[in-house]
């Protein structure tokens, strides 16, 4: 069942469509509705190694659905410290839940100061089509 349009408030955005939680030093990852429902229903997630070490505006992992596979862009750099190992047998989480469940990545943030760049909820809603 795909999940209802929403952009909680309590989220950073990038421009490119993935949220962050922060919370202290580490981070959750994840697609936005937006993200998840232009996509379609999910069938993979490739995650990246835990330990690998990603970098802002760049891709980190892949989504791959029943119409397209499309690279995730991290929001923040730093190391991957735990990968949502649902998402390997249930990678429709993203589509249901893309906010709780369906989360991607945790990371340890290298830079805090790289959130000031990112989006907050108004800001990101503006931005889509």
């Amino acid at each position: 069942m795909p999940a209802d349009a929403r952009y909680p408030s309590d989220l950073l955005y990038h421009p490119e469509h993935d949220w962050v939680r922060l919370d202290g030093d580490l981070a959750t990852f994840g697609v936005t509705w937006f993200a998840q429902d232009s996509l379609g229903e999910l069938v993979f997630f490739d995650p990246p190694a835990v330990g690998s070490r990603v970098a802002k505006d760049d891709g980190y992992a892949e989504l791959e659905s029943v119409k397209a596979v499309s690279d995730v862009i991290a929001p923040l750099s730093g190391e991957i410290v735990e990968v949502n190992e649902r998402l390997a047998e249930q990678p429709d989480l993203v589509n249901s839940s893309p906010y709780d469940d369906g989360w991607l990545v945790r990371v340890r943030v290298s830079d805090r100061a790289e959130a000031d760049a990112l989006l907050d909820a108004e800001a990101y809603r503006e931005l889509l089509p």
